[in-house]
């Protein structure tokens, strides 16, 4: 069979395999990948017509491409969305996706616990620009009820929170959201496409770091926007073609493969991630496991009710009498650790450990880390590919140097 089979009929990992296959000539098994940044007409007069929007065809490689293009068919498939547009990184993702949309004047109203560029982009532009922001603890009702009792433009949050793993009712915070006019964005990086899924619970977008689960391997960078096709075709697009964070082709390419083994990659990660969770919390060196899937967590019947696995990440707070001597001594279990890469991204074969609170955090200050539970005691582990054993031997020689 030369033609790719529509894979509308098919469940997720079926279409991680074979949506956005568009052969070329030469009949490829593997998806093609095209290195170019522009693109030959005819005739001056099909130039003409393409700008015009009369003519369906690539123009630019910033505007698309078709190993782009096939991608974000693939990555749309999966989600289950009416559109799809890939950007450079997963935080070219998270500034478009609000960017396009708010104006001076307009009211966000974002979860505190958020990854720290994420707040950045808040603090630093939003606000500069005239946008007011408003932070509430993401997993209080009672908090988005407060404030979307008056109108807003957007709302935003991640669940789980990276990385004290906080769970946010989607499908009541997008309700209450949509009554105050707000459209609702949601990061779902840390449950990946088959482990939760946001716009049936009520979202309108879903953003998403390619560089984590969807390559899953350290290799490339790339981010994506996914939801209704008025806002992607729309703003969006607008937003991408004028500013430039576009995909490159290769990085598109490399993703793409990497959807196809992303399903399995990821179950297998969940498995051991919840295993390791569940070993570390009978270890007296550690104070408290985070892991939506714990019996433990305070989110525990939220996460089963929205999410299909837990994640592959575990957070932990080392038991150390001595708050002062925290990061000393999270550092010396970190640096014990062999098997576990010293990083700060996550999600990869390879298993991670990372201090949030020098790293990615560092810029929010200890007030505002505090106030999401994060202390220099909390490490977070990505849990990879290898042998679950050899993972907690690891982990067991390196918790007995605290």
């Amino acid at each position: 069979m030369s033609d790719a089979p529509d894979s509308a009929g098919f469940r997720p990992d079926t279409r991680a395999i074979h949506a956005g296959i568009d052969r070329s000539h030469h009949l490829e098994m593997s998806e093609g990948l095209f290195l170019t940044q522009g693109y030959v007409y005819d005739r001056a007069a099909d130039a003409e017509a393409a700008f015009a929007g009369e003519l369906d065809v690539y123009m630019y490689s910033r505007f698309g491409n078709p190993t782009v293009t096939a991608f974000e068919e693939r990555l749309r498939a999966i989600e289950g969305a009416e559109a799809c547009l890939a950007t450079a990184t997963g935080m070219a993702a998270v500034f478009t996706s609000l960017a396009s949309i708010l104006t001076s004047g307009d009211r966000l109203v974002a979860s505190r616990a958020l990854f720290g560029s994420s707040i950045q982009i808040f603090d630093l532009y939003f606000s500069k620009w005239g946008v007011t922001v408003e932070y509430v603890d993401g997993h209080v009702l009672e908090q988005w009820g407060g404030a979307l009792k008056r109108p807003a433009k957007a709302v935003f949050f991640e669940t789980p929170t990276n990385p004290m793993q906080d769970i946010v009712d989607v499908r009541r915070v997008a309700e209450l959201a949509h009554a105050a006019g707000a459209f609702v964005v949601v990061d779902n990086v840390f449950a990946t496409p088959i482990g939760q899924r946001p716009l049936d619970l009520g979202a309108d977008v879903v953003v998403y770091s390619g560089t984590k689960h969807i390559d899953g391997q350290g290799r490339v960078m790339g981010g994506a926007i996914l939801g209704a096709a008025d806002y992607i075709d729309g703003p969006v697009m607008t937003m991408l073609r004028q500013t430039g964070p576009t995909l490159s082709p290769f990085n598109a390419w490399v993703l793409l493969k990497g959807l196809e083994t992303m399903a399995v990659r990821v179950r297998q990660q969940t498995a051991s991630a919840l295993e390791i969770a569940a070993w570390l919390e009978a270890r007296p060196e550690v104070a408290r496991v985070l892991y939506p899937f714990l019996p433990s967590h305070p989110q525990h019947e939220l996460a089963l009710s929205q999410m299909t696995i837990g994640g592959t990440v575990v957070t932990l707070d080392l038991a150390i009498p001595q708050a002062a001597d925290a990061k000393e001594r999270a550092f010396k279990v970190m640096d014990s650790l062999r098997l576990f890469e010293l990083v700060n991204n996550f999600a990869d074969a390879k298993s991670i450990v990372t201090h949030p609170a020098t790293t990615f955090h560092r810029g929010l200050g200890e007030e505002r880390r505090a106030a999401i539970g994060e202390s220099d005691a909390t490490i977070r582990l990505s849990i990879g590919l290898e042998d679950v054993e050899d993972l907690k031997e690891d982990l067991e020689r390196a918790l007995a140097t605290a």
